[in-house]
C-alpha cells in the first residue's frame, strides 16, 4: 500500500520541506500572502480614513441641527410644546 502512494506529500514536514523546490513554493506563498495582507491592510485603513471623517461630519450636522432646534424651541416654546404633542399622538394612534 505505501508503494501506491504517490512519491509527494501534500502535507510536507519541516525535513521534507528543506529540498529547494519545496522551499521556492513556500517563499512564493509566502510572499503571496505578505502581498494580499498588506493589500487588505490599505484597504482597512482607507476605509478607517473615510468613516472618521463621516463621523465628524455628522457630528457637525448633529450639532448644528441640535443648536438650530434649542433656538427654536426658546423662541417658540408653546409652539415646540404642540409639535411634540401632535407627534407623540399621531405616533401612538400608528403604533397601536
Amino acid at each position: 500500500m505505501n508503494a501506491e502512494t504517490s512519491t509527494q506529500n501534500p502535507f510536507p514536514t519541516s525535513a521534507e520541506s528543506s529540498s529547494t523546490t519545496g522551499t521556492n513554493a513556500l517563499n512564493g506563498d509566502a510572499n503571496r500572502v505578505r502581498r494580499m495582507a498588506q493589500s487588505l491592510h490599505e484597504a482597512v485603513d482607507s476605509l478607517e480614513q473615510k468613516i472618521g471623517t463621516g463621523s465628524e461630519r455628522v457630528m457637525g450636522l448633529q450639532e448644528e441641527y441640535g443648536n438650530m432646534a434649542r433656538e427654536q424651541v426658546r423662541a417658540n416654546p408653546l409652539a415646540a410644546l404642540g409639535a411634540a404633542f401632535a407627534a407623540g399622538f399621531i405616533i401612538s394612534r400608528i403604533l397601536r
